[in-house]
Protein backbone atom coordinates (compact mmCIF):
# COMPACT_ATOMS: atom_id res chain seq x y z
CA UNK A 1 0.00 0.00 0.00
CA UNK A 2 1.36 3.41 -1.04
CA UNK A 3 -0.23 6.70 -0.07
CA UNK A 4 1.12 10.07 -1.21
CA UNK A 5 0.34 13.50 0.24
CA UNK A 6 -0.80 16.78 -1.34
CA UNK A 7 -1.02 20.04 0.60
CA UNK A 8 -3.28 22.69 -0.97
CA UNK A 9 -2.92 26.43 -0.43
CA UNK A 10 -1.12 29.33 -2.07
CA UNK A 11 -0.06 30.50 1.40
CA UNK A 12 2.16 27.40 1.62
CA UNK A 13 4.00 28.36 -1.56
CA UNK A 14 4.46 31.95 -0.39
CA UNK A 15 5.94 30.82 2.92
CA UNK A 16 3.18 32.52 4.90
CA UNK A 17 2.41 29.19 6.56
CA UNK A 18 4.92 26.39 7.08
CA UNK A 19 3.60 23.02 5.90
CA UNK A 20 3.89 20.92 9.05
CA UNK A 21 0.83 18.87 8.10
CA UNK A 22 2.58 16.90 5.36
CA UNK A 23 5.46 15.92 7.64
CA UNK A 24 2.99 14.87 10.35
CA UNK A 25 0.98 12.77 7.88
CA UNK A 26 4.17 11.20 6.53
CA UNK A 27 5.25 10.28 10.04
CA UNK A 28 1.88 8.71 10.85
CA UNK A 29 1.85 6.72 7.60
CA UNK A 30 5.32 5.38 8.32
CA UNK A 31 4.31 4.45 11.85
CA UNK A 32 1.61 2.10 10.54
CA UNK A 33 3.75 0.67 7.74
CA UNK A 34 2.22 2.51 4.77
CA UNK A 35 4.73 3.77 2.21
CA UNK A 36 4.66 7.39 1.04
CA UNK A 37 7.01 8.30 -1.80
CA UNK A 38 5.80 11.76 -2.82
CA UNK A 39 4.63 14.96 -1.12
CA UNK A 40 3.42 17.93 -3.15
CA UNK A 41 2.33 21.49 -2.42
CA UNK A 42 0.04 23.31 -4.84
CA UNK A 43 -1.57 26.74 -4.96
CA UNK A 44 -5.26 27.64 -5.16
CA UNK A 45 -5.81 27.13 -8.88
CA UNK A 46 -8.30 24.48 -9.97
CA UNK A 47 -6.37 23.18 -12.99
CA UNK A 48 -3.12 22.98 -11.05
CA UNK A 49 -4.81 21.29 -8.10
CA UNK A 50 -6.27 18.63 -10.41
CA UNK A 51 -2.85 18.18 -12.01
CA UNK A 52 -1.21 17.74 -8.59
CA UNK A 53 -3.81 15.16 -7.57
CA UNK A 54 -3.26 13.27 -10.84
CA UNK A 55 0.52 13.20 -10.41
CA UNK A 56 0.35 12.13 -6.76
CA UNK A 57 -2.20 9.40 -7.46
CA UNK A 58 -0.45 7.99 -10.55
CA UNK A 59 1.91 5.63 -8.73
CA UNK A 60 -0.03 5.32 -5.47
CA UNK A 61 -3.06 3.47 -4.16
CA UNK A 62 -4.34 6.58 -2.39
CA UNK A 63 -3.55 10.20 -1.63
CA UNK A 64 -4.27 12.32 1.40
CA UNK A 65 -5.16 15.91 0.50
CA UNK A 66 -4.74 18.50 3.22
CA UNK A 67 -6.42 21.90 2.99
CA UNK A 68 -8.76 23.65 0.56
CA UNK A 69 -11.97 22.51 2.27
CA UNK A 70 -12.95 25.87 3.77
CA UNK A 71 -15.86 28.20 2.90
CA UNK A 72 -14.14 30.74 0.64
CA UNK A 73 -13.94 31.01 -3.14
CA UNK A 74 -10.32 29.81 -3.23
CA UNK A 75 -11.06 26.56 -1.36
CA UNK A 76 -11.03 24.28 -4.39
CA UNK A 77 -10.30 20.78 -3.10
CA UNK A 78 -13.94 19.64 -3.38
CA UNK A 79 -14.17 20.93 -6.97
CA UNK A 80 -10.91 19.25 -7.95
CA UNK A 81 -11.95 15.92 -6.46
CA UNK A 82 -15.33 16.07 -8.23
CA UNK A 83 -13.50 16.63 -11.52
CA UNK A 84 -11.17 13.67 -10.77
CA UNK A 85 -14.22 11.49 -10.04
CA UNK A 86 -16.18 12.81 -13.03
CA UNK A 87 -19.18 13.70 -10.86
CA UNK A 88 -21.06 16.77 -9.62
CA UNK A 89 -21.06 18.43 -6.24
CA UNK A 90 -24.35 18.16 -4.34
CA UNK A 91 -25.56 19.97 -1.22
CA UNK A 92 -25.56 17.55 1.75
CA UNK A 93 -28.40 18.50 4.11
CA UNK A 94 -26.96 16.58 7.06
CA UNK A 95 -23.55 18.25 6.77
CA UNK A 96 -25.21 21.68 6.46
CA UNK A 97 -27.21 21.02 9.62
CA UNK A 98 -24.04 20.20 11.57
CA UNK A 99 -22.37 23.42 10.37
CA UNK A 100 -25.40 25.53 11.29
CA UNK A 101 -25.63 23.90 14.71
CA UNK A 102 -21.94 24.62 15.40
CA UNK A 103 -22.43 28.33 14.74
CA UNK A 104 -25.61 28.39 16.79
CA UNK A 105 -23.93 26.67 19.74
CA UNK A 106 -21.14 29.25 19.69
CA UNK A 107 -23.59 32.14 19.49
CA UNK A 108 -22.14 33.36 16.21
CA UNK A 109 -23.83 34.49 13.00
CA UNK A 110 -23.20 32.14 10.10
CA UNK A 111 -22.46 33.71 6.73
CA UNK A 112 -24.00 31.94 3.76
CA UNK A 113 -20.66 30.96 2.23
CA UNK A 114 -20.10 28.47 5.09
CA UNK A 115 -22.56 26.17 3.34
CA UNK A 116 -19.96 25.68 0.58
CA UNK A 117 -18.51 23.19 3.04
CA UNK A 118 -21.68 21.10 2.69
CA UNK A 119 -21.05 20.53 -1.04
CA UNK A 120 -20.01 16.90 -1.47
CA UNK A 121 -18.91 15.00 -4.61
CA UNK A 122 -21.47 12.39 -5.62
CA UNK A 123 -20.27 9.00 -4.36
CA UNK A 124 -18.01 10.40 -1.64
CA UNK A 125 -18.24 9.41 2.00
CA UNK A 126 -18.20 12.02 4.73
CA UNK A 127 -15.69 12.11 7.58
CA UNK A 128 -17.78 13.82 10.22
CA UNK A 129 -16.43 17.09 11.56
CA UNK A 130 -16.00 17.10 15.34
CA UNK A 131 -13.60 20.04 15.82
CA UNK A 132 -14.29 22.43 12.96
CA UNK A 133 -16.96 23.21 10.40
CA UNK A 134 -15.46 21.43 7.37
CA UNK A 135 -16.09 17.70 7.01
CA UNK A 136 -13.47 15.40 5.54
CA UNK A 137 -14.07 13.30 2.45
CA UNK A 138 -13.33 9.74 1.29
CA UNK A 139 -13.57 9.73 -2.49
CA UNK A 140 -13.10 6.69 -4.76
CA UNK A 141 -11.36 7.34 -8.08
CA UNK A 142 -11.54 4.04 -9.92
CA UNK A 143 -9.87 1.51 -7.65
CA UNK A 144 -7.95 4.24 -5.84
CA UNK A 145 -8.92 6.63 -3.06
CA UNK A 146 -8.59 10.33 -2.31
CA UNK A 147 -8.88 11.31 1.33
CA UNK A 148 -9.45 15.03 1.94
CA UNK A 149 -8.94 16.55 5.38
CA UNK A 150 -8.91 20.18 6.63
CA UNK A 151 -5.70 22.17 6.80
CA UNK A 152 -6.18 23.19 10.45
CA UNK A 153 -3.67 20.88 12.19
CA UNK A 154 -5.80 19.65 15.09
CA UNK A 155 -8.75 18.98 12.76
CA UNK A 156 -6.49 17.12 10.32
CA UNK A 157 -4.89 15.04 13.06
CA UNK A 158 -8.29 14.04 14.47
CA UNK A 159 -9.63 12.87 11.10
CA UNK A 160 -6.39 11.13 10.18
CA UNK A 161 -6.38 8.96 13.30
CA UNK A 162 -10.15 8.52 13.52
CA UNK A 163 -10.96 7.69 9.91
CA UNK A 164 -8.20 7.88 7.31
CA UNK A 165 -5.57 5.55 8.78
CA UNK A 166 -8.09 2.85 9.78
CA UNK A 167 -9.58 2.91 6.27
CA UNK A 168 -6.14 2.73 4.64
CA UNK A 169 -5.16 -0.23 6.81
CA UNK A 170 -8.43 -2.01 6.02
CA UNK A 171 -7.87 -1.48 2.28
CA UNK A 172 -4.29 -2.72 2.52
CA UNK A 173 -5.50 -6.05 3.90
CA UNK A 174 -2.84 -5.75 6.58
CA UNK A 175 -3.64 -8.19 9.37
CA UNK A 176 -0.54 -7.57 11.43
CA UNK A 177 -0.33 -5.10 14.27
CA UNK A 178 2.10 -2.23 13.74
CA UNK A 179 3.11 -0.43 16.90
CA UNK A 180 5.69 2.23 17.78
CA UNK A 181 7.50 3.29 20.91
CA UNK A 182 9.26 6.64 21.11
CA UNK A 183 12.22 7.10 23.44
CA UNK A 184 12.81 10.80 24.15
CA UNK A 185 16.39 11.90 24.68
CA UNK A 186 18.33 15.04 25.56
CA UNK A 187 22.01 15.69 26.07
CA UNK A 188 23.41 14.10 22.91
CA UNK A 189 23.49 15.33 19.31
CA UNK A 190 21.63 13.38 16.64
CA UNK A 191 24.92 12.32 15.04
CA UNK A 192 26.35 11.36 18.43
CA UNK A 193 23.24 9.37 19.27
CA UNK A 194 23.43 7.65 15.89
CA UNK A 195 27.07 6.73 16.53
CA UNK A 196 26.33 5.32 19.97
CA UNK A 197 23.50 3.22 18.54
CA UNK A 198 25.46 1.93 15.52
CA UNK A 199 25.68 -1.65 16.88
CA UNK A 200 21.90 -1.81 17.29
CA UNK A 201 21.26 -0.19 13.91
CA UNK A 202 23.48 -2.80 12.22
CA UNK A 203 21.69 -5.59 14.06
CA UNK A 204 18.27 -4.25 13.09
CA UNK A 205 19.29 -3.99 9.44
CA UNK A 206 19.88 -7.74 9.53
CA UNK A 207 16.68 -8.75 11.35
CA UNK A 208 14.45 -6.11 9.71
CA UNK A 209 11.92 -5.90 12.54
CA UNK A 210 11.56 -3.61 14.40
CA UNK A 211 12.89 -0.54 12.62
CA UNK A 212 14.62 2.43 14.24
CA UNK A 213 14.44 6.08 13.22
CA UNK A 214 15.62 9.41 14.62
CA UNK A 215 13.57 12.59 14.78
CA UNK A 216 15.18 15.83 15.94
CA UNK A 217 12.37 17.79 17.59
CA UNK A 218 13.84 21.01 18.94
CA UNK A 219 12.94 21.61 22.56
CA UNK A 220 11.13 18.27 22.65
CA UNK A 221 14.54 16.60 22.39
CA UNK A 222 15.70 13.98 19.91
CA UNK A 223 13.27 11.10 19.51
CA UNK A 224 14.31 7.52 18.84
CA UNK A 225 11.33 5.69 17.38
CA UNK A 226 11.11 1.90 17.36
CA UNK A 227 8.37 0.47 15.12
CA UNK A 228 7.49 -3.23 15.27
CA UNK A 229 5.18 -5.44 13.24
CA UNK A 230 3.67 -8.55 14.82
CA UNK A 231 0.60 -10.80 14.77
CA UNK A 232 -0.79 -9.31 17.98
CA UNK A 233 -0.41 -6.23 20.13
CA UNK A 234 1.10 -8.33 22.90
CA UNK A 235 3.80 -9.65 20.56
CA UNK A 236 4.51 -6.16 19.23
CA UNK A 237 4.85 -4.79 22.77
CA UNK A 238 7.20 -7.63 23.72
CA UNK A 239 9.38 -6.97 20.68
CA UNK A 240 9.48 -3.25 21.41
CA UNK A 241 10.37 -3.86 25.07
CA UNK A 242 13.20 -6.18 24.05
CA UNK A 243 14.77 -3.59 21.77
CA UNK A 244 14.06 -0.69 24.11
CA UNK A 245 16.17 -2.50 26.69
CA UNK A 246 19.01 -2.77 24.17
CA UNK A 247 18.78 0.92 23.27
CA UNK A 248 18.75 1.97 26.91
CA UNK A 249 21.82 -0.19 27.59
CA UNK A 250 23.77 2.02 25.17
CA UNK A 251 22.21 5.46 25.73
CA UNK A 252 20.13 5.11 28.89
CA UNK A 253 21.74 8.15 30.47
CA UNK A 254 20.12 10.47 27.92
CA UNK A 255 16.65 8.87 27.73
CA UNK A 256 14.29 10.95 29.85
CA UNK A 257 10.84 9.79 28.71
CA UNK A 258 8.75 7.49 26.58
CA UNK A 259 5.99 8.24 24.05
CA UNK A 260 3.88 11.19 25.25
CA UNK A 261 6.16 12.12 28.15
CA UNK A 262 8.16 15.32 27.83
CA UNK A 263 10.84 16.88 30.01
CA UNK A 264 8.42 19.11 31.90
CA UNK A 265 6.01 16.27 32.71
CA UNK A 266 8.90 14.10 33.90
CA UNK A 267 10.32 16.84 36.15
CA UNK A 268 6.88 17.61 37.60
CA UNK A 269 6.42 13.89 38.30
CA UNK A 270 9.75 13.63 40.12
CA UNK A 271 8.89 16.64 42.26
CA UNK A 272 5.41 15.35 43.03
CA UNK A 273 6.84 12.02 44.17
CA UNK A 274 8.81 13.94 46.79
CA UNK A 275 5.94 16.23 47.73
CA UNK A 276 7.99 19.28 46.66
CA UNK A 277 6.71 22.45 45.02
CA UNK A 278 8.55 24.38 42.32
CA UNK A 279 9.19 28.04 41.60
CA UNK A 280 10.99 29.54 38.61
CA UNK A 281 13.01 32.70 37.99
CA UNK A 282 13.45 33.42 34.29
CA UNK A 283 15.52 36.03 32.54
CA UNK A 284 16.71 34.79 29.14
CA UNK A 285 13.59 32.66 28.55
CA UNK A 286 11.10 35.37 29.50
CA UNK A 287 8.39 32.99 30.79
CA UNK A 288 8.88 30.03 28.45
CA UNK A 289 9.67 27.62 31.29
CA UNK A 290 6.52 28.56 33.19
CA UNK A 291 4.50 28.25 30.01
CA UNK A 292 5.77 24.75 29.33
CA UNK A 293 5.17 23.64 32.90
CA UNK A 294 1.61 24.96 33.04
CA UNK A 295 0.78 23.19 29.76
CA UNK A 296 0.85 19.93 31.73
CA UNK A 297 -2.55 18.98 33.25
CA UNK A 298 -2.32 18.88 37.03
CA UNK A 299 0.85 21.00 37.15
CA UNK A 300 -0.74 23.24 39.81
CA UNK A 301 -0.09 20.50 42.35
CA UNK A 302 3.63 21.24 42.00
CA UNK A 303 4.25 24.52 40.19
CA UNK A 304 3.61 27.60 42.35
CA UNK A 305 4.65 30.29 39.89
CA UNK A 306 7.53 32.27 38.55
CA UNK A 307 9.27 35.62 38.40
CA UNK A 308 10.17 36.93 34.94
CA UNK A 309 13.19 38.95 36.00
CA UNK A 310 14.15 40.16 32.56
CA UNK A 311 15.47 43.55 33.64
CA UNK A 312 18.55 43.54 35.85
CA UNK A 313 16.80 45.80 38.40
CA UNK A 314 14.15 43.10 38.94
CA UNK A 315 16.90 40.60 39.69
CA UNK A 316 18.44 43.01 42.18
CA UNK A 317 15.32 44.45 43.82
CA UNK A 318 12.90 41.50 43.75
CA UNK A 319 15.15 38.44 43.85
CA UNK A 320 18.01 39.90 45.91
CA UNK A 321 20.77 39.27 43.37
CA UNK A 322 23.99 41.15 44.13
CA UNK A 323 24.49 44.16 41.87
CA UNK A 324 26.95 43.43 39.10
CA UNK A 325 27.07 41.09 36.08
CA UNK A 326 23.89 39.06 35.82
CA UNK A 327 25.03 36.36 33.38
CA UNK A 328 26.89 34.06 35.72
CA UNK A 329 26.33 30.93 37.77
CA UNK A 330 26.52 33.02 40.94
CA UNK A 331 23.67 35.23 39.70
CA UNK A 332 21.64 32.18 38.65
CA UNK A 333 21.97 30.64 42.11
CA UNK A 334 20.96 33.92 43.78
CA UNK A 335 17.98 34.15 41.43
CA UNK A 336 16.92 30.62 42.42
CA UNK A 337 17.23 31.42 46.13
CA UNK A 338 15.26 34.62 45.58
CA UNK A 339 12.50 32.78 43.73
CA UNK A 340 12.39 30.16 46.47
CA UNK A 341 11.87 32.93 49.04
CA UNK A 342 9.46 35.14 47.05
CA UNK A 343 7.30 32.34 45.67
CA UNK A 344 7.45 30.13 48.76
CA UNK A 345 8.40 26.99 46.88
CA UNK A 346 10.43 24.02 48.11
CA UNK A 347 12.59 23.98 44.97
CA UNK A 348 13.46 26.78 42.57
CA UNK A 349 15.23 26.89 39.24
CA UNK A 350 16.62 30.00 37.59
CA UNK A 351 17.83 30.80 34.09
CA UNK A 352 19.96 33.72 32.99
CA UNK A 353 21.95 34.04 29.80
CA UNK A 354 22.54 35.67 26.45
CA UNK A 355 20.09 34.93 23.64
CA UNK A 356 21.89 37.26 21.25
CA UNK A 357 22.67 38.51 18.80
CA UNK A 358 25.08 40.60 20.92
CA UNK A 359 27.18 39.48 23.86
CA UNK A 360 26.42 40.56 27.44
CA UNK A 361 28.65 40.82 30.50
CA UNK A 362 31.46 39.60 28.29
CA UNK A 363 29.57 36.34 27.60
CA UNK A 364 28.82 35.30 24.00
CA UNK A 365 25.37 34.68 22.55
CA UNK A 366 24.24 31.17 23.43
CA UNK A 367 25.45 31.30 27.03
CA UNK A 368 22.99 29.83 29.54
CA UNK A 369 23.58 29.85 33.29
CA UNK A 370 21.27 27.70 35.44
CA UNK A 371 20.84 27.77 39.19
CA UNK A 372 18.85 25.36 41.37
CA UNK A 373 17.94 25.66 45.07
CA UNK A 374 16.69 22.65 47.07
CA UNK A 375 14.67 22.59 50.32
CA UNK A 376 17.72 21.81 52.49
CA UNK A 377 19.56 24.91 51.28
CA UNK A 378 21.77 23.03 48.84
CA UNK A 379 22.35 24.83 45.56
CA UNK A 380 23.63 23.73 42.16
CA UNK A 381 24.68 25.59 39.06
CA UNK A 382 26.00 24.98 35.57
CA UNK A 383 26.75 26.86 32.37
CA UNK A 384 25.79 25.65 28.90
CA UNK A 385 26.72 26.98 25.47
CA UNK A 386 23.72 26.47 23.21
CA UNK A 387 23.51 26.68 19.41
CA UNK A 388 21.08 28.50 17.19
CA UNK A 389 19.67 31.94 16.71
CA UNK A 390 17.76 33.82 19.40
CA UNK A 391 14.46 31.89 19.44
CA UNK A 392 16.11 28.50 19.10
CA UNK A 393 18.59 29.26 21.88
CA UNK A 394 15.75 30.31 24.21
CA UNK A 395 13.82 27.11 23.45
CA UNK A 396 16.88 24.93 24.02
CA UNK A 397 17.39 26.79 27.31
CA UNK A 398 14.04 25.49 28.59
CA UNK A 399 14.75 21.80 28.06
CA UNK A 400 18.41 22.20 29.13
CA UNK A 401 17.41 23.76 32.45
CA UNK A 402 14.69 21.22 33.17
CA UNK A 403 17.09 18.42 32.23
CA UNK A 404 19.62 19.80 34.72
CA UNK A 405 16.97 19.80 37.45
CA UNK A 406 15.93 16.26 36.48
CA UNK A 407 19.51 15.02 36.89
CA UNK A 408 19.73 16.60 40.35
CA UNK A 409 16.44 15.03 41.45
CA UNK A 410 17.42 11.58 40.17
CA UNK A 411 20.61 11.70 42.20
CA UNK A 412 19.04 12.92 45.45
CA UNK A 413 17.53 10.52 47.99
CA UNK A 414 13.79 10.80 48.35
Amino acid sequence: MRCNVVAVGTELLLGQIVDTNSSYIGEQLAAVGIASHLQLKVGDNLDRVVEAFTIALKDADAIIVCGGLGPTHDDLTRDAIARMMGVELLHDVAVAAVIEEMFSRRGRRMSANNLRQAMVPVGARIIEQTRGTAPGLMCPVGDKMIYAVPGVPHEMQDMLSRAVLPDLLARSGEKAVISSRVLRTWGESESGLNERLDPIIEELEEVGNPTLAFLASGWEGIKVRLTAKADSQWEADELLSQWETKVRALVGDVVFGVDAENMESVVLGLLQERGWTLGVAESVTGGLVGGRLTSIPGSSAVFRGGVISYASDVKFDVLGVDRGPVVSEEAAVQMALGAQRVIGSDVAIALTGVAGPDEQDGRPAGTLCIGVALPDGTTFSTTNTLPGLRDQMRQYSVISALSFLRGILLNRPR
